[in-house]
Formats: C-alpha cells, structure tokens, sequence
C-alpha cells in the first residue's frame, strides 16, 4: 500500500510539473485568455452578450413584420401568435421596433466606445511622451472640455442636424467627443512610467520615430486599462444615448433606439407594459453582461485577483 501510495504522489507530482512547465511557456495574452474563460461571470457575460448580439443581427429574419410596418387590424394589443412581444398605438410590432432599437444602440455604443478609447489612448499616450508645452496644452484642453456641459451641448447639436442618417453619425460624434477625457489623464499618468523604460529609451536613441515608438512600445503597455475602459466606454455610450434619447434629444424619427421606445412606452407603462417591458429588459440585460465581460477582464488582467482562477 505504501508503494502504491508513493508511486500516485509521484504521478501527481509529474503531472503537475507538465501543467507548470507548459503554463510557463504562455504568453501574456494566452494567460489572460485562460484566466478570462476561466471565470464564471466572464462566460456568463459573453454567452449572454452573444444572444444579445445575435437577437439584434437575425431578429428582422425572424420577425414577420418590419418596424415600420403598420398593422391595421391591431392598434396597442398585447403579446400573440401574430405579433410576439404586442403591438403599439400606432399599430407596430413591437418585437420589430425592439429589435431594430437594440440594433441602433449597439452599433452606436460600439463605435462611441471605438472611437473615445481611440482618442484617450493617442492623446494621452502623446501628453506624457513629448511632455513639457504638448502636455500641458493637452491637459488645457482636457480641463477646457470636462468644465463644458456636454449633455446641453449634445442635445443642441444634434436637434439641428439634416437628416436620419445624418443624424446618427454626428450623435456617435458628440458623444464620442465629450468621454475621453479623463480616460486619457489615466492613459497619460499610466505613459508616465513606461516612457524611461529601458527598451524605450534605447528605441529613442536609435531614432526610432515617436509615432513608432507611441503605437508599438508604450499603448501595448496599457492596452490592459484600455480593453477595461472600452468595457465601460460601451456602458456609458448606451446609457447616454438612451437618457438622451428618452428626452428627445439624440436618435431622431423615423430611426428608433432602445432609449426612444423607454420613452414612447413610459406613459403607458400601467396600462400597456408590454411597450416598455421589451426594450426596458434588453437595456437592462446588455448592460448587465456587458459589465460582467469587463469585470471579468480586469480579473484576468490583474494577476493579483483570484476572481480569474489560477492560470
């Protein structure tokens, strides 16, 4: 017995040697990867985000009625066989016109969120490296901006653009514009302390050009803050555009959003809350999972946290 015990700790013990010896030749990202899929809430926030995401792609495939097709027969009836998720008083299908909005305010936080983490990064990443006037005329413009209000400013811009279209594209814009700011303060502090080190400064003096040394050396070293804040800059676009939207001031007919239907539905919320229930939960649910994919990687990122599991 005691031979066969000896022999399944050294088996064990090999084994755990293999599992070390090939966990020591990943690199950073294939650590990270493992530790994120690792976590609980990590995989529930992608495999719900997934269905999110697949929902708003084939949801017009699936829907008998376009969102802006009117049923004559049918004005604010509740959920059927005909039309799943009600009807409007205006007698649209209310699965359509859901659907269409989680699509609207999707691509609007994913380009937003695009675009602002774009920005803190170059514009941050710039003010710490040159340093002296570019930084303190970017720290300027920065504390110029933070004093602006920009939900008037948004709401007053975009009330005067021409068309839908139009009008989407200058939203993501203002929006955009107004939430970089303080992810690049981060961006620039976290710049700091990458800029002297060595593998920096000898890229410097074999006159590597900034730009290179910029885009390859110094934003790789903080693209773990910026996957995070992409997490929450998606947040924050969603939720802009909808309390925004809710009061009348971002997407603008015939488009709809998440944030135009909370609004169309709120007052009949007693009476018919079908209308407001559907586009509510998916607002709800997206958020959700989107914060528990960004939890997730600040878990996988951050190899003081247990949250990730062992890599």
């Amino acid at each position: 017995m005691a031979e066969k015990n000896t022999a399944s700790k050294k088996v064990a013990e090999a084994k755990k040697d293999k599992v070390a010896k090939s966990e020591a030749h990943l690199n950073r990202s294939a650590l990270v990867r493992r530790r994120f899929f690792r976590s609980n809430t990590a995989r529930l926030g992608v495999i719900g985000m997934s269905i999110i995401v697949l929902i708003a792609i084939f949801g017009p495939m699936l829907s008998p009625w376009g969102y802006t097709e009117v049923d004559n027969t049918s004005f604010l009836k509740p959920p059927s066989a005909q039309h799943w998720f009600g009807t409007t008083q205006g007698g649209r299908d209310v699965f359509a016109l859901t659907v269409q909005g989680l699509r609207q305010s999707l691509v609007i936080g994913f380009c937003v969120s695009l675009i602002q983490t774009t920005l803190a990064a170059v514009i941050g990443s710039t003010a710490a490296y040159f340093g002296k006037v570019i930084d303190k005329t970017i720290l300027w413009v920065i504390d110029l901006l933070l004093v602006i209000p920009s939900f008037l400013l948004i709401a007053v811009i975009s009330q005067r653009t021409g068309d839908a279209k139009g009008s989407i594209a200058i939203f993501i814009l203002l929006l955009a514009a107004f939430g970089w700011m303080l992810s690049a303060r981060v961006v620039r502090s976290l710049t700091m302390s990458v800029k002297n080190l060595e593998y920096v400064t000898a890229a410097r003096y074999m006159s590597v050009p900034s730009w290179v040394i910029i885009t390859r050396h110094i934003i790789p070293n903080v693209a773990s803050y910026l996957i995070i804040d992409a997490a929450l800059g998606f947040v924050s676009a969603v939720m802009g555009e909808t309390v925004l939207s809710y009061f009348g001031f971002g997407v603008q007919a015939p488009n709809t959003s998440l944030g135009v239907l909370i609004s169309e539905g709120q007052s009949l919320t007693t009476s018919s809350p079908w209308i407001f229930m559907a586009p509510a939960t998916l607002l709800t649910l997206s958020l959700i999972f989107v914060n528990l994919i960004g939890d997730g990687l600040r878990d996988a990122i951050d190899p003081s946290s247990k949250s990730g599991g062992k890599a």
